[in-house]
């Protein structure tokens, strides 16, 4: 007979398990997921102590001995942060919009705080001191130094990266911005784009919620799923096709239009007809907003709604495939998904969110200086640009060279950093200059692109050295597969005095295979 328990007794249990805070959330989403099963006493939900501690101990007990396994003995277990919830690693502002290859805050604030312990045996960085990223990206980097009283420098290529770091970082008019925010989106929700689209939507929700409910129960469907009892791609493809002809009749009755008449760009691509009309009076109704520092936000607001209004299904938002615009077995939910018809819900959704994201942050912002650069840093004029951007910030900067450098340049033929935001590139109608990335996807990982990586990145530190104290840190982080990174020292005359591998953990794409990055840490060659 299995041993039942409550959620509350599980999260309890399972805290003194792994010596860590395990919240009844945490227990909800194990039975939701179907990763333990699910038991009904009079309404309540129960567990088994035993599907428990199964769970547990294959899941931590045995990760950890098995990254290693793969990865190397050295892995630096301590720097995977797996003690945090994603709540915590995406905290605050940090969650304003979506970015590939951010890293996670605690990970720069472990280096530019002043802890010391048995991995890091000394403080690098301390309060008032002037911090630079010179591939700053959403600007993780310049929002932990400016929570340790650290002034800091964030230069990027990409005009809306910038965007983003730079709204994390205004001092905002908190009154003045709810107003902006509730008066666009009560806008934006009255507004009808096609007259059957509320119809439409009503009547599909509730075929949705009858099919699922029939043929994907949740957790008992999931459980199913995870002890393979059920052949996932084939049972999920037939019952695909089977509500495929309901949803066919509905866009037949409703007379709905999936297409835009042009494939030219990607907003006329990756949209439907209705949303596109909504993109249009949101963007209209953004560009009227007075206050310069409200409308900032509101432009990456609306970014970020659009970008999960694309027509894709959930499990390839991250990396688009094709265009989806009818319905569709989801492997993220398990559960037949629809296409989105509307920016309505996002748009509320994501504008309260990031209003008090924006307010969280403000309690712990310090009154330190920050200046976002878009520019080129293999040449760029850090002191010239500085003065543009933040004249009183200039003038310290004039008495103090930079401490050091933390930073995540991009991995040699991994990401392409602007056509990840292309909607936002069409939509906003920044200049873009994907010719000057370094790394980028579309060149690959051949020997001529790691070349030309090895030589952008070392010409980055070559500038960047010029501006630097003599005693400085430079901390990198990469996935070095190729070990450029010692050649990228000597070229840039330094040295690897310290490096850190860490495992990668929390990711979101489907392919979660393991895999490790390095903390270079690097010093001037005396």
């Amino acid at each position: 007979m299995p041993q039942l328990i409550s959620i509350k007794q599980a999260s309890e249990l399972a805290s003194k398990l792994l010596n860590k805070q395990i919240n009844v959330s945490n227990i909800s989403y194990l039975i939701q997921y179907g990763k333990i099963r699910k038991f009904n006493d009079n309404g309540s939900t129960l567990v088994d102590t035993d599907d428990l501690k199964k769970y547990y101990f294959s899941y931590n007990g045995y990760r950890e001995l098995t990254w290693k396994k793969r990865l190397g003995n050295d892995l630096n277990w301590a720097l995977s942060f797996d003690q945090f919830r994603e709540k915590d690693t995406t905290k605050h502002v940090h969650r304003l919009h979506p970015y590939k290859g951010k890293f996670i805050p605690q990970l720069v604030e472990y280096f530019l705080d002043d802890h010391i312990d048995k991995f890091k045996t000394q403080t690098y960085f301390k309060k008032g001191d002037i911090v630079l990223d010179p591939f700053s990206g959403s600007g993780t980097t310049l929002i932990q130094a400016n929570e340790l009283g650290m002034h800091a420098i964030g230069m990027d290529i990409s005009r809306f990266n910038s965007l983003i770091a730079e709204v994390k970082l205004i001092n905002y008019n908190l009154e003045d911005l709810d107003k902006d925010i509730k008066e666009i989106a009560n806008k934006i929700a009255k507004f009808e784009s096609d007259k059957y689209i509320k119809s439409f939507e009503e009547e599909l929700n509730k075929e949705l919620y009858i099919f699922n409910n029939k043929y994907f129960p949740g957790s008992e469907f999931r459980y199913k799923l995870a002890q393979k009892k059920i052949n996932e791609e084939k049972y999920c493809k037939e019952k695909e096709s089977d509500f495929l002809k309901i949803y066919n009749k509905l866009i037949s009755k409703y007379r709905i239009k999936l297409k835009q008449k042009s494939d030219l760009n990607f907003l006329d691509k990756w949209y439907a007809p209705s949303i596109r009309k909504e993109i249009e009076l949101a963007f209209n109704l953004v560009k009227n907003v007075k206050n310069k520092n409200n409308k900032k936000l509101l432009a990456v607001i609306l970014s970020r709604t659009i970008r999960s209004c694309r027509a894709t299904t959930h499990s390839d938002l991250a990396t688009l495939k094709s265009p989806q615009l009818t319905t569709y077995y989801c492997y993220k939910h398990k559960k037949i998904c629809k296409p989105i018809m509307t920016i309505k819900n996002m748009f509320m959704k994501y504008a309260y969110d990031s209003l008090q994201r924006v307010k969280d942050f403000n309690n712990l912002k310090t009154d330190s200086y920050s200046s976002i650069i878009t520019d080129d840093s293999r040449t760029s004029d850090i002191f010239k640009q500085v003065g543009r951007t933040n004249a009183t910030f200039f003038n310290l900067f004039k008495n103090k060279k930079i401490k050091g450098i933390f930073t995540s340049p991009p991995y040699v033929g991994q990401i392409d950093y602007h056509e990840q935001h292309a909607y936002a590139y069409d939509l906003f109608g920044f200049k873009r200059s994907d010719n000057l990335e370094i790394g980028p996807l579309y060149k690959g990982q051949g020997l001529e692109a790691r070349k030309s990586y090895v030589e952008g990145i070392s010409k980055v530190l070559l500038n960047c050295k010029k501006y630097l104290a003599k005693d400085f840190d430079v901390f990198i982080v990469a996935n070095d597969k190729y070990n450029l990174y010692p050649e990228i020292a000597t070229k840039s005359g330094m040295k690897i005095v310290n490096l850190y591998k860490r495992p990668v953990l929390n990711r979101t794409e489907r392919d979660k295979s393991p895999y490790s990055e390095i903390i270079f840490h690097l010093k001037e060659i005396i």
